[in-house]
């Protein structure tokens, strides 16, 4: 009998392989332990034996293989994940979380750029201004959406759409997901760079508190076009950096089949980024990716967002803004410069103690060699919105 139970349970000969658009490659040990209990408990529901044992031993070997795989993704395996069709996507948050969504459009100019969504919501009880790169679940919706790859106008949108919310008294929350900026012809006609930049510039005097979550795909300047912020949060599996893996190898090597090297390469794991200090917080997945359990993956992002707008409440606007300006003024200071700057203080005796002011190795001071101070809180922005 218990021969025949064990023969019962092994893989059918006409059992369908592992592919489509949803498989990943590192998980197909995953797969094939998961076919076999689905294909075990189809038999425990047409026999009368008891296949109770086996069904519990193939349930505990999937539960611990996905925690061990899992548990040992490289970078590439990240992005991977992070670009799986069933990972939840902002319209996705936006269904789950926000009850009262309503969606507002157009930059004022040109037009209105379906890659960036925004609108009025409210999240766990906060009121909020939304702004967030839209992929598109359909085909039709992917090709209207440009696959997540923003305009001009989606940039300017977003940007007048923030300024709504600061004259709202709304905090902003961006959800960023996105290969990068459109390349188009037309988009660099219609000044896809100039639009990106004045969002970078624009935001860091927008008085409010502004919330940014990296929900997947965080690429180049397409992703900081809308995610300058008083606290950026990275989920798991996400991945920020200034070119994507296939891209660098590309410049490289010619070739992309050296993107696992250029993902170990650049560290563009939400680890990497929080150990670089580029990031402040890191929201957990469930094991086996957002995609495995979308709803409990955006409940905890959900809960992250209205902690921190609690906390970010508290802080005295001023003290907001320039502490968003330090935390991105700060990020180019590396750990060797660091370094080298204790090692001279050492060598020249007492100074002042590196972080203490605004200057440090390989920053240029401001007011110094062309750059401009700081404008104070309240200085004339040039709006033209």
């Amino acid at each position: 009998m218990r021969e025949h139970r064990f023969h019962a349970a092994m893989p059918r000969k006409d059992r369908k392989s592992i592919s489509g658009p949803t498989a990943l490659p590192f998980k197909k040990p995953i797969e094939d332990v998961r076919s076999r209990l689905e294909e075990l408990e189809e038999l425990a529901g047409q026999t009368t034996h008891d296949l109770s044992e086996e069904l519990a031993f193939y349930r505990d070997r999937l539960e611990r293989l996905t925690q061990e795989i899992y548990g040992e993704l490289t970078p590439w395996n990240r992005v991977q994940v992070a670009r799986h069709p069933n990972r939840p996507l902002t319209s996705d948050f936006v269904e789950h979380l926000c009850a009262d969504f309503v969606e507002l459009h157009g930059d004022g100019y040109y037009g209105d750029d379906r890659a960036i969504l925004t609108g009025l919501a409210t999240i766990y009880g906060e009121k909020v201004l939304l702004v967030g790169h839209r992929k598109g679940k359909s085909t039709k919706e992917r090709l209207a959406c440009h696959f997540g790859s923003a305009h001009p106008e989606g940039y300017r949108k977003a940007l007048r759409k923030m300024r709504l919310g600061e004259r709202l008294g709304l905090p902003i929350v961006c959800l960023v997901n996105t290969p990068g900026a459109y390349p188009g012809v037309g988009a660099e006609e219609r000044g896809q760079a100039r639009a990106i930049a004045e969002n970078i510039f624009e935001m860091f005097e927008i008085r409010t508190q502004i919330i940014v979550v990296v929900i997947g795909e965080g690429g180049s300047g397409g992703a900081l076009g809308i995610a300058v912020g008083d606290h950026i949060a990275m989920m798991e599996n996400s991945w920020y950096s200034v070119i994507s893996p296939e891209g660098c190898a590309s410049i490289l090597w010619r070739s992309a089949d050296g993107k696992e090297q250029a993902a170990e390469a650049l560290k563009l794991t939400a680890q990497d980024m929080q150990g670089l200090g580029l990031v402040d917080e890191i929201l957990p997945e469930p094991v086996g990716g957002a995609h495995a359990d979308p709803r409990t993956a955006m409940n905890g992002v959900g809960e992250a967002i209205a902690a921190r707008i609690q906390a970010l409440r508290s802080v005295p606007l001023d003290e907001l803004l320039e502490a968003r300006y330090q935390k991105f003024r700060r990020i180019a200071q590396l750990e060797q410069a660091i370094q080298a700057e204790a090692e001279k203080a050492a060598n020249t005796g007492p100074r002042e103690v590196l972080g203490d002011s605004d200057e440090s190795p390989d920053l240029i001071p401001e007011g110094r060699k062309g750059v401009p101070p700081r404008r104070t809180p309240g200085s004339p922005r040039g709006r033209r919105l």
